[in-house]
């Protein structure tokens, strides 16, 4: 019951106030606020609030969700586990439909010749990088080339 006197007086506050706004000449926001205002009365209409109070106010419900924290709270703890050891494994389906682990490797021949490289660490110290006279000396070849 109080909770419906509560959206009752804030959608006729509501409403108060559209009637200022739209005195003022700005009736796309008295219509805003208008609108605003009716969701409360339209809630205790359909009984939503008094659902809202029933289960705010019981323990029963609080413990439900509590429950579901706790199980969203274990869900959290098991991926960061997993996420911390890297176990979890691709999964290959095999001919009789069940699932083996792969390892990593397995799929490094059907990348083709590339796949050693790319699995591999370089052999040597890198490349040194170029410096901008060799850059620049690329672009006066061309422009030689071509009579420029």
């Amino acid at each position: 019951m109080l909770a419906e006197t509560v959206c009752s007086a804030v959608s006729a506050a509501g409403l108060g106030i559209a009637a200022v706004t739209a005195y003022r000449k700005r009736f796309l926001t008295a219509l805003r606020i208008t609108a605003y205002s009716l969701i409360p009365v339209g809630l205790v209409m359909t009984g939503a609030v008094g659902w809202l109070a029933s289960t705010a106010f019981s323990p029963l419900a609080w413990a439900g969700f509590g429950v579901l924290g706790a199980s969203w709270a274990l869900f959290a703890l098991v991926r960061a586990v997993e996420h911390r050891r890297g176990t979890r494994t691709a999964r290959a389906v095999t001919g009789d439909g069940s699932a083996a682990p792969v390892s990593p490797s397995a799929s490094a021949p059907a990348l083709g010749r590339n796949a050693d490289r790319a699995t591999r660490p370089a052999a040597g110290p890198s490349a040194p990088a170029k410096s901008s006279s060799d850059d620049f000396s690329d672009i006066e070849a061309i422009l030689k080339k071509h009579g420029i």
